[in-house]
């Protein structure tokens, strides 16, 4: 896949997952813009000193001031979008404060880079748009624990199916990922005694998203792609 000269914008590329997808892009010849939201992500980030690499201190990307300022640069032609997180707790053990966190952190903020991609893209031609929900956004009885997790990546896929709809008929492409648990050292430390083997690996689910990101995707839309290794 060739990203020659291409400008892509990978939210969450700090991470496990988003470091690999950056790896890959920087490998294909991409120029990458990085948002972070604390320092420490940026001074660690494996591939910080490349010459192709954008890093900016967005802050919350559940805010729309924040977003904007992300995607004022040279319109993308791919927006790859992997910022999220997860919290495990019951319906009964979760308040208001704790859905809010994940309704934030993983469906807000990937509907607002969305929004500013499409606007980018309408202007520059087109391009690819890849999210990421999660297995229990397909299967959501095995979200059964991590509820408000669950309801706020079934909203990114729902997202990602309505989107794709809006925005086909001008070249745009949009698709999401659902891994399943993937193989990073903090998964491995949380889960001791898993089968790790049955894992997907973060370079495989980056090999996925670089495809469905590509000029070599050109009639894939609205899929929301199971990522689930052997499990």
């Amino acid at each position: 896949m060739n990203f020659m000269g291409e400008h892509v914008v990978v939210t969450g590329g700090t991470g496990a997952l988003g470091g690999a997808v950056v790896g890959l892009l920087l490998q294909a010849g991409a120029h990458c813009t990085v948002p972070y939201r604390h320092k420490a992500e940026a001074d660690g980030f494996a591939h910080r000193d490349h010459d192709r690499l954008t890093l900016i201190e967005a802050g919350d990307l559940a805010s729309e001031a924040a977003v904007a300022a992300l995607y004022a640069g040279p319109a993308p032609w791919a927006s790859i979008h992997i910022a999220g997180g997860f919290a495990a707790g019951r319906v009964a053990d979760t308040d208001k404060a704790g859905l809010m966190a994940q309704l934030d952190g993983n469906l807000v903020s990937c509907f607002l880079c969305c929004r500013a991609a499409v606007r980018a893209m309408q202007a520059g031609g087109g391009g690819r748009i890849v999210n990421v929900a999660a297995r229990p956004a397909l299967e959501p009885r095995g979200g059964a624990g991590m509820t408000a997790y669950t309801i706020a990546k079934s909203g990114v896929a729902a997202l990602t199916v309505a989107l794709a709809e809006e925005v086909a008929s001008e070249g745009i492409l949009v698709n999401a990922v659902a891994p399943s648990i993937m193989d990073t050292p903090a998964n491995r430390a949380a889960m001791p005694k898993a089968d790790f083997a049955s894992w997907p690996k973060i370079e495989e689910v980056a090999a996925t998203i670089l495809f469905l990101a590509s000029a070599d995707n050109r009639v894939t839309r609205g899929a929301i792609v199971p990522v689930y290794g052997k499990a």
